[in-house]
């Protein structure tokens, strides 16, 4: 037996079976999150899931874990370098804000009521807002003003996604859009810092 699946001519990994149930997971919740749908949309059958994992449980963490990963430790690694915590900000902002499906799929995934994610869900909040208001601080900002700052910028990005999933006419491709994130940026920084 091969370690991977073949889907077409590339290799189906234990990380796109994650990456499938994320997506799965965003938009339908832990219950779209089932073997045989994702087998058929990856394009293979479902020994390779039993190749890669013991049961769905196991899945669904592993699709938590790539959450986690491209939600806070990608940006948090893309963004390690920048000093400046103004240009950091900035950057976030346009990190965040690039993957509209991320944003749609942050709105079933903090609605859930479901232990394993909840204590994810609550993990990655409270990692972002650490990164954020790390972020204030540096920028001069006392303490409590810092969590505002930094509360009021999670509330946008998070409400972003909301408005994507409610109201599906808003584009995210469109000129608007993009000078939506554009305001964004600017007026998530404080006026001294612009």
């Amino acid at each position: 037996m091969t370690k991977h699946a073949v889907r077409g001519r590339r290799l189906v990994t234990r990380e796109d079976w994650a990456d499938a149930a994320l997506a799965a997971l965003g938009e339908r919740g832990l219950a779209g999150v089932a073997v045989e749908p994702l087998a058929r949309a990856l394009g293979v059958t479902k020994g390779s899931f039993y190749w890669h994992f013991k049961d769905r449980r196991e899945l669904v963490a592993a699709a938590l874990a790539r959450w986690e990963a491209v939600a806070v430790d990608d940006p948090i690694a893309a963004l390690a370098g920048v000093e400046d915590p103004a240009e950091r900000l900035r950057r976030l902002v346009a990190i965040a804000w690039e993957r509209p499906e991320h944003l749609r799929a942050e709105q079933t995934l903090a609605a859930a009521a479901e232990p394993e994610i909840a204590g994810v869900v609550a993990r990655v909040t409270a990692r972002r807002l650490e990164f954020l208001v790390r972020a204030y601080r540096e920028l001069g900002e006392p303490p409590a003003r810092a969590r505002q700052w930094a509360a009021t910028a999670m509330a946008t990005y998070l409400g972003t996604g909301l408005l994507l999933r409610a109201a599906p006419e808003v584009a995210p491709t469109d000129a608007a859009f993009r000078a939506l994130v554009r305001h964004f940026a600017a007026t998530l920084l404080p006026a001294s810092s612009r």
